[in-house]
């Protein structure tokens, strides 16, 4: 048996590379979400600039979660699509 160890080192270190970038989008987008806007008993306002910051935030998480869904779409369809082997068909 023949173990290809650099084409194994890859296959590691691009799915770490992968699920460590997956992972992180999609702590941004929750880090996004959970911002709440200031009451205004404490100092903050009810629109203006910090509206425009919670929108913004928002609008970015929810485009982390997009790139997440993508991602995972885009895997599960190379799963799916591209790999199955051929079954092993012997001839008598």
């Amino acid at each position: 048996m023949n173990i290809d160890w650099a084409a194994l080192g890859t296959v590691f270190g691009v799915s770490l590379v992968a699920t460590v970038a997956l992972v992180g989008l999609f702590t941004l987008g929750i880090v996004g979400l959970s911002k709440q806007p200031e009451p205004a008993a404490q100092g903050g306002s009810t629109g203006g600039p910090a509206g425009g910051s919670l929108m913004l935030a928002r609008a970015g998480a929810y485009v982390c979660f997009g790139l997440c869904a993508a991602a995972v779409a885009y895997r599960i369809n190379l799963i799916v699509a591209g790999s199955a082997p051929e079954p092993h068909r012997t001839h008598p």
